[in-house]
């Protein structure tokens, strides 16, 4: 569900009725504020999930390296905010280790030991061609999202080995050194609008979902170029291309808005 602009987004909001991190005291009401510890994923993928049982709905999940601000423990569940998408939910404690660690390398590669943009402190974890330094990006991420073709679809995940559509917008970007929100109206908002007539390579095309019981806000998608899209689809079960007019007749027959388009660059 998208929030209302003028309230904070729960999503990605550190603070329950109960509790809150110690740096939004004063911004919302919470019965007690306490600092978060730093963690980071030390599995090559785990779980966000919406509650703390372990079968509540998949809503994210952290790679590699990155880290994970925990604010509270039931068990073995921790609660807090994935710190690179910005995400709040529960990660098995098995999955995290103390500290948010400083990488030098990213994973590059798409058939790696760890999933791409993983983020790597101890090169021997990956073979070095696989990883590029932080900082160097690649400059295409359509051409990132084309070497995902065939990754299977799957609701909550965004890595190489399986996404959702929004997730594969966000490994795609982060590949390029782009920020990379985690649902489809936040990508929505990135860059700035263009008409369908204009709509190019590399532009993003958002069809926005009503309010309702369910956890997405949208579908998002490449243009691969001014007909075909790129995008991963429950509908196909995995990354394809797919001609522009078939995924939209698609998205407004389920009930999805019209699409809006974004160009990331000039």
């Amino acid at each position: 569900m998208i929030p209302d602009a003028a309230t904070p987004d729960p999503r990605t909001t550190l603070a329950r009725p109960d509790l809150a991190e110690q740096a939004l005291e004063g911004l919302v009401r919470a019965g007690a504020y306490r600092p978060a510890r730093p963690m980071h994923a030390a599995v090559p993928l785990a779980d966000i999930h919406a509650g703390a049982d372990p079968a509540s709905e998949r809503i994210d999940q952290l790679i590699y390296g990155e880290a994970f601000d925990v604010l509270d423990q039931q068990g073995d569940r921790l609660w807090g905010r994935a710190r690179r998408d910005g995400l709040v939910g529960w990660v098995s404690a098995a999955a995290l280790k103390p500290g948010a660690r400083l990488p030098t390398h990213r994973v590059a590669a798409i058939a790696a030991a760890l999933p791409l943009n993983a983020l790597v402190a101890d090169t021997t974890d990956v073979s070095p061609e696989d990883l590029a330094p932080i900082g160097a990006f690649e400059t295409d991420p359509v051409a990132v999202a084309e070497r995902l073709l065939g990754v299977p679809h799957s609701l909550g995940a965004r890595s190489s080995t399986a996404t959702d559509c929004s997730g594969l917008i966000q490994q795609a970007l982060y590949a390029c050194g782009f920020a990379g929100p985690r649902h489809a109206d936040q990508q929505a908002a990135l860059g700035h609008a263009v008409d369908r007539a204009d709509a190019r390579r590399g532009d993003l095309v958002v069809w926005l979902s009503p309010p309702g019981d369910h956890g997405w806000t949208g579908h998002s998608a490449f243009m691969l170029d001014a007909d075909r899209v790129i995008h991963a689809t429950g509908h196909h079960g995995a990354v394809v291309v797919e001609a522009f007019a078939e995924a939209d007749a698609r998205c407004r027959a389920d009930g999805f808005d019209a699409p809006v388009f974004r160009r990331l660059q000039a």
